[in-house]
């Protein structure tokens, strides 16, 4: 038995018991493949629940194709056993997206039926949380394990344990070793970076001293070179101490002839002030009269802005109800366009099942004929395989009478031994004959064999096209039903439409739908992704219909007459009607889709690939020749 390995991490799970408040747990997800090829090459899904800091935590669950077709049906999956576990990786990484946030939209359950986690069964679901409900998306029951399990499991662990621990052990000692090599070269190496640095210190102490030695030479040239530039500067500074000292009396005397022209001005400015003290106090008479009417153009002001900010609000608020009355109108447009796409999709959908059930109602005709034809030739070498039997059986009476007639009379004439060879050659004749007969009917057993394992494998493929039909068919009556309860609705509110009110509709189960706006004159129609849901939960509960039945039939010396049109009605019947289970009436399709035809088996659902040469073969019975009598006693008679 070999094992996949397909996930194995950590995940944050939600543990509720009866009675008790809910806790977060880690705990360890582990998803194998198991291919078990002894007797029979099959495979399994399993899944395994543990706790890295209790190792007694173990919870299996392993399913098998045959476990997950009844999962299949009870939780209504879409998907094939091969891409289930994908899916159920896709649906625990999303789990693992959104443990973090406060809020997450998918989360991981693990509901018990008991107070506590201990020895129960246990349910691991994954929810998706929206602002209406939580959705459960997948359910799987795990089982805890038993003393054996956790022993193996123990063991495991332990063997895991043991491994890496080898693994760090001879990790272990070859990072010692390669530290020893690297701490060896290091001090090899240091020793002869120390030899360098004696040496180099050494001679950086004699190029110190000629250093120093050639810095106190420069330092006294440096000092004579500072006392002769010194000496320069200070009889630089005395003549231009000189300069500077002529340059301000010069000045003074300037600023003395500007003084005196600056009174001159000074006199013509005072009485200019005076004068403009006159005309301030006239301007300030006029000042005031001027505040008095800026005071009332303000209180004016004040009113006028007061009556703009109201009219200010209540432009505002009838701009937003323009705004919303024109998302609104767009967001009803934009429904009532896809409600007349899905209108459309409905109808192309029944027009193509109509036409595919024409074109393979025709071809049953046509191989039910070729199959009572086949039936006639059949009928026909059975006969002629009779009357070869009493053929043999008269001539060997005639041999019989002869050998009798030979120990009777020992003289045997000439037209005897003549009439005798005659015999012989058509005795060889019948029996070249009866060889090719039989040659011929082992060539039609062989056919009628492979013609009945083409309808066994067309049986199959039409069951699973009647389930796949059914579930369309149900959608359809469904959102047809949906169609037709929204237009019995919206003339139930046509005559509240004066009014202008909003109104929420009510769909037949009693949940909210989307809101209706009758002063508008339109109704939002339900989405049909929440009309697949509300059809999937009644569907879970159904039970699949029974395959049909279908008689073997034998050939023995007489040949029995096959009833293909009884056959037909009882596969008619094994299907049974599609009409709509759950609601118990045909709503919202026209009764002539509903009508069965006794000669004919209905086909509903079918791709394009039924139009194959597979789906045109005959629907034959199932059945298992074997050799006529008369077959038997010609071989019991004539051997080779």
């Amino acid at each position: 038995m070999a094992a996949e390995l397909l996930f194995n991490r950590e995940l944050c799970v939600q543990a509720r018991g009866q009675g008790c408040e809910e806790r977060r747990l880690n705990v360890r997800v582990n998803v194998e493949l198991l291919s078990v090829s002894n007797p029979v090459h099959k495979k399994d899904l399993a899944v395994r629940l543990t706790d890295d800091a209790d190792p007694f935590f173990l919870y299996n669950l392993v399913i098998s194709e045959e476990d997950f077709q009844s999962l299949k049906s009870q939780q209504g999956l879409l998907v094939d056993f091969s891409a289930f576990p994908q899916k159920f990786i896709d649906l625990l990484q999303q789990c693992i997206q959104e443990q973090n946030k406060d809020i997450p939209r998918f989360l991981l359950q693990l509901v018990s039926s008991a107070s506590a986690l201990d020895r129960t069964p246990v349910s691991l679901n994954v929810v998706e949380t929206n602002p209406f409900k939580h959705l459960t998306h997948l359910s799987l029951k795990f089982l805890p394990g038993n003393d054996a399990e956790i022993k193996k499991f123990l063991a495991s662990c332990l063997k895991c344990l043991k491994e890496d621990k080898t693994t760090l052990e001879e990790k272990l000692r070859k990072t010692e070793e390669d530290f020893s090599r690297k701490l060896s070269y290091t001090q090899q190496s240091l020793a002869e970076k120390s030899r360098e640095l004696d040496k180099l210190k050494n001679e950086w102490a004699s190029y110190t001293a000629a250093l120093t030695s050639k810095h106190t030479q420069e330092l006294t040239a440096e000092k004579e070179r500072a006392l002769q530039a010194q000496t320069q500067y200070q009889q630089q500074h005395e003549q231009q101490k000189k300069e500077l000292e002529s340059l301000h009396q010069r000045s003074v005397q300037q600023l003395q002839n500007r003084l005196s022209e600056l009174e001159v001005i000074n006199k013509d400015l005072t009485e200019r002030r005076y004068k403009g003290d006159s005309t301030v106090r006239e301007l300030k008479a006029k000042l005031a009269g001027v505040e008095d009417e800026c005071q009332r153009a303000k209180q004016e002001v004040v009113s006028l802005r007061r009556e703009n900010s109201t009219l200010d609000a209540e432009c505002h608020e009838k701009e937003k109800l323009v705004n919303q009355l024109q998302t609104r109108v767009a967001v009803l447009e934009q429904e009532i366009k896809d409600k007349d796409q899905l209108v459309i999709r409905t109808k192309e959908v029944l027009d193509a099942t109509q036409e595919q059930k024409v074109i393979l109602e025709e071809n049953t005709e046509k191989k039910q004929s070729h199959i009572e034809k086949l039936e006639t030739t059949i009928k026909s070498l059975s006969a002629e395989l009779l009357k070869a039997n009493e053929i043999i059986k008269k001539l060997q009476g005639d041999l019989k009478t002869l050998m009798s007639k030979l120990k009777l009379k020992n003289t045997v004439t000439i037209q005897q031994e003549k009439l005798l060879a005659e015999k012989e050659e058509r005795l060889q004749k019948e029996q070249r004959e009866l060889q090719e007969t039989g040659q011929s009917l082992r060539v039609k057993e062989q056919e009628v064999c492979k013609l009945q394992e083409q309808l066994e494998t067309t049986i199959q493929k039409l069951e699973e096209s009647k389930q796949l039909l059914k579930t369309n068919e149900n959608v359809i009556t469904w959102l047809n039903k949906q169609l037709n309860e929204v237009q019995m609705v919206k003339k139930m509110e046509t005559p509240s439409s004066a009014h202008g009110g909003v109104r929420t509709a009510l769909t037949p189960h009693g949940m909210l739908d989307r809101p209706s706006f009758p002063g508008s004159g339109l109704v939002h129609p339900i989405s049909p992704f929440y009309a697949f849901q509300k059809f999937a939960e009644p569907a879970r509960n159904k039970t699949p219909s029974p395959h049909c039945a279908v008689s073997k039939i034998q050939f023995n010396s007489q040949v029995s007459k096959i009833d293909q049109h009884s056959d037909v009605q009882a596969v008619t019947a094994a299907t049974g009607h599609p009409a709509n289970k759950e609601n118990g009436d045909n709503v919202g399709l026209e009764p002539k889709y509903f009508k069965k035809k006794e000669d004919s088996i209905p086909l509903r659902g079918l791709s394009q690939n039924t139009l194959n040469s597979e789906y045109l073969k005959p629907y034959l019975p199932k059945v298992q020749p074997s050799p006529p009598a008369a077959v038997t006693t010609a071989s019991a008679y004539f051997p080779g």
